[in-house]
């Protein structure tokens, strides 16, 4: 995430990793020892999740006051490997969708979706592991960057739709770092998937393939400084207010006048949940895993890209880069649209998310 000022639960409009960690790292000035973690063994790519300690793991029966969900909506959670899972569903009959939040936000950012799309079709939302409602098992039980992965959140998807949406092929409609864990669960398990829509996919461009040599030890420095030391949870800590985070909403829609109070406290409020802070610190340094040209590469099942023209984090002229990719069949660009075009402007991206399910039902 390049430019912008939040954390993990602000939600950060969903803002791309990169974008929310470069700023995040110029600001670091202090670096702390690297806590060793014990060796955990991995299976199909997924690390194993530790069942969850209620002095660590903050649950969603137990949180704090909220909004409700939008009207019509309904909610429920889902237990998942010992750990709740928050989700969403609308509509009775149809094609089965799944609509996946990008970092640090939730379910709620596709409340202007759910009622138009459950119209033709049966909607679910889920909160990934980590965010939103959704427990937030803390990663030093695992290796560095083990947890909290897109394979972790990919395979997520998958059991979420075997388990709770009937295990019929669904579709896939996904915003920023969820097109990523979205591709991934294509990828695994392509005969679950009938397609994936993928608005602002983020680009990931502090991952340590595109990060140039003289700045990979800097870029390493500063993040052991977040993620191992007292300076991370005070950055948080400060960071943690609703004015700050309507400002980083701000900066990344194309009409501020969308970033309400009411949004903000939907990103803003799980995100002071219990363990939220060593989610955040933790996605923050993880500069691995795919990038979102090698899983295009590797997907079988078609792909829509949706981009948002004023998006500052995940650039416009980089976003085309990526309609070159076999499965890509559509880049369409949505004008005055920002980094999250499904609530900024849904009178748009309704429609695409409708014909993108029409031509493959």
């Amino acid at each position: 995430m390049i430019s912008c000022l939040g954390g993990e639960w602000t939600g950060l409009a969903q803002c791309s990793e990169d974008s929310l960690r470069t700023r995040l790292l110029s600001s670091a000035r202090y670096q702390g020892q690297r806590r060793q973690f014990p060796h955990r063994r991995k299976q199909h790519g997924v690390a194993p999740l530790r069942r969850k300690s209620p002095a660590i793991c903050a649950t969603a029966a137990a949180s704090a006051q909220r909004r409700a969900p939008a009207q019509g909506i309904e909610e429920g959670y889902w237990t998942w490997r010992d750990f709740k899972i928050r989700y969403q569903n609308m509509g009775t009959s149809g094609p089965k969708v799944l609509l996946v939040h990008g970092f640090g936000s939730n379910c709620d950012h596709w409340r202007k979706n759910f009622p138009v799309v459950a119209e033709r079709c049966q909607v679910w939302a889920i909160d990934l592991l980590g965010y939103g409602w959704s427990d937030k098992p803390d990663p030093r039980d695992h290796l560095p960057n083990s947890l909290y992965t897109f394979e972790t959140w990919g395979q997520q998807l998958l059991d979420f739709m075997e388990q709770k949406m009937g295990g019929d092929p669904a579709f896939l409609i996904c915003n920023s770092v969820g097109g990523l864990a979205g591709l991934q669960a294509a990828i695994f398990r392509p005969d679950l998937v009938r397609g994936v829509q993928l608005m602002n996919i983020s680009l990931r461009l502090l991952h340590l393939k595109k990060q140039p040599a003289w700045k990979k030890p800097v870029v390493k420095a500063l993040q052991t400084a977040l993620h191992s030391s007292f300076v991370g949870p005070l950055f948080f800590s400060l960071l943690a207010k609703p004015q700050t985070v309507k400002n980083v909403l701000a900066e990344c829609y194309g009409d501020k006048s969308i970033v309400t109070d009411e949004l903000v406290d939907y990103i803003l409020t799980p995100g002071l949940e219990p363990g939220a802070v060593r989610v955040f610190l933790d996605f923050i340094s993880y500069s691995g895993g795919p990038l979102p040209e090698e899983l295009l590469d590797e997907c079988k099942r078609p792909v829509s890209i949706l981009w948002g023209e004023k998006d500052p984090w995940e650039k416009l002229e980089l976003g085309r880069g990526l309609q070159h990719h076999a499965c890509v069949e559509e880049f369409v660009v949505l004008p005055g649209a920002g980094h999250c075009p499904m609530d900024e402007a849904p009178g748009l991206v309704n429609p695409a998310i409708l014909n993108f399910i029409d031509r493959h039902t």
